[in-house]
């Protein structure tokens, strides 16, 4: 067996009340890929974040590569040699690529000889591992997929040892996951060390060669991964045995409630975003796009639900018009039966400073239950808050915590119970169960099938093509703003793959 390239002993960490980490001890043999799963709120990005200096532990000690370390700070994890790529991206908005990825570690006096270094580097990295991205784009001007490989290529520039990778593959596809995981083998076989922390058990299967399970703050198992099953995996993460795929009835469609017609939609340089695009979404049934980040969806998404100004096109809602060419309004479009999931909950589903019963309500906090004559009705948007809670199973149960204190995948069921607890007659959502854990993606999975089989419309969009394939009645999807096939939920991965890079018509289908 391979020296150690981290050992940590006794682990111990609480906020408050909230025990996230019960003493832990855990191996990672240098130049192995290491897998760490586990529920929303097991602990796993507190163990690594505690590793890379963004916590302390109250209780424990840090070895890496033999030698007993004090990691006080990020600053302490890099001169170590470990690297993280962030679930939730650490990038300067109006920064662009190059000037995020050598912010603090200019490593000259002079930035525009720095600039010119790092520009250099950042082409080798881009081209030995895939990873083309502008690098004088801005950053708020990349789709998710993009900003991602930012974070990755930061992660490389820095020539971190040890890597550790919270959620990275979140907003890729399958096909870009799986080239992200051709340069983890390849870092691997320089002697590199991997951490993935994943909800997914796909890629655990695919690259680690141990897992380790956490639940509920405790470190539960670790296997081989060659001797384990996703099954056994899934069971250990939940302490249950976890339904892996989608039940549901043949699908009955009913009268149209969503109808897109002709949208054209242009970013604010001008660029055609959305080009043309057609289709309906009747009632009892879930349309799924499919495509790879920044072929358009997310510009759609926020032209159907008044967030965007399109170009041109017709939207229509239960057969009345949108105004999305000008003054569509997202408040009137709730009240008219359409709720909304963003595909980017940080920045625009959630508040993170307020509490999670506030967020509980954002955007129809002026409903009735909610009101006590012209104010707030405190104790009734509490009691809200719980019940759902519990219903979502988001933990920690706590309506009065800030909602930044929440694990990523909490933070999304606090969004989905938002607008699913509302019973809209459409539901848009995007990337429904980005981050969510193994048990659940089961639950939300159900709960999209029961509005569906409730005669409620669902417009889904995700980047998992096996949550497209096992949801969706009908696939649409999307290359280059362009709706380039439709395909029933039968279609194959390898063939949905080729409509989503541009191949279309028949010999996509050949």
């Amino acid at each position: 067996m391979a020296h150690a390239a981290i050992e940590l002993k006794g682990i111990d960490k609480s906020f408050g009340s909230v025990h996230a980490n019960r003493n832990i001890s855990l191996t990672i043999p240098a130049g192995t890929i290491h897998g760490i799963i586990g529920e929303n709120g097991a602990g796993k990005s507190t163990l690594m974040s505690i590793l890379y200096g963004f916590y302390q532990a109250d209780r424990g000690e840090i070895f890496v590569k033999g030698e007993r370390a004090a990691i006080l700070s990020s600053s302490d994890a890099i001169a170590r040699g470990i690297g993280m790529v962030h679930q939730h991206f650490m990038l300067v908005h109006n920064f662009t690529v190059l000037e995020n990825v050598i912010l603090g570690a200019e490593g000259e006096p002079l930035l525009k000889t720095s600039i010119a270094k790092a520009r250099s580097e950042l082409n080798r990295l881009e081209r030995d591992y895939g990873l083309e991205v502008d690098p004088d784009a801005i950053i708020e001007d990349l789709p998710v997929g993009l900003q991602q490989r930012v974070e990755i290529l930061k992660a490389l520039y820095r020539g971190a040892e040890i890597l550790i990778l919270d959620e990275p593959t979140g907003v890729l596809t399958p096909a870009e996951a799986d080239h992200l995981f051709r340069i983890l083998l390849q870092l691997k076989k320089e002697g590199k060390t991997i951490v993935l922390i994943t909800h997914k058990l796909r890629e655990i299967m695919a690259v680690t060669d141990n897992v380790s399970v956490m639940r509920q703050g405790a470190l539960v198992a670790t296997r081989k991964t060659a001797e384990t099953t996703v099954e056994e995996l899934a069971e250990l993460m939940v302490g249950r045995r976890v339904l892996l795929r989608v039940e549901k009835s043949p699908v009955s469609a009913g009268d149209v409630l969503l109808s897109v017609r002709n949208l054209t939609v242009r970013d604010s340089r001008g660029v055609t975003m959305v080009d043309g695009v057609s289709f309906d979404v009747r009632a009892g049934e879930i349309v799924g796009i499919a495509g790879v980040a920044g072929n358009g969806q997310t510009e759609l998404l926020e032209t159907i639900t008044g967030i965007r100004e399109a170009a041109s096109g017709s939207v229509f809602l239960a057969g009345r018009p949108v105004a999305v060419t000008g003054g569509a309004d997202p408040a009137d479009l709730r009240e008219r039966g359409m709720a909304h999931v963003p595909e980017d909950r940080h920045h625009m589903g959630l508040v993170l400073p307020f509490e999670e019963n506030e967020n509980a309500i954002l955007g129809y906090h002026r409903q009735k239950k909610y009101l006590k004559g012209p104010f707030l009705d405190i104790d009734a948007i509490r009691q809200d808050a719980r019940e759902k809670i519990e219903k979502y199973d988001i933990r920690p149960a706590d309506c009065r915590l800030k909602t930044a204190n929440f694990s990523g995948g909490n933070q999304q069921k606090i969004v989905l119970s938002r607008e699913m607890e509302q019973d809209p007659d459409v539901l848009i959502v995007g990337q429904p169960t980005r981050g969510v854990d193994v048990g659940a993606i089961e639950f939300i999975h159900r709960r999209l099938v029961e509005m569906r089989d409730k005669g409620k419309a669902v417009l889904l969009v995700s980047v998992e093509l096996d949550e497209i394939r096992s949801l969706s009645d009908r696939i649409l999807v999307m290359f280059s703003g362009r709706i380039v096939g439709e395909r029933g939920p039968d279609a194959t991965e390898g063939e949905l793959g080729l409509l989503m890079a541009g191949v279309e018509g028949k010999e996509a289908a050949a």
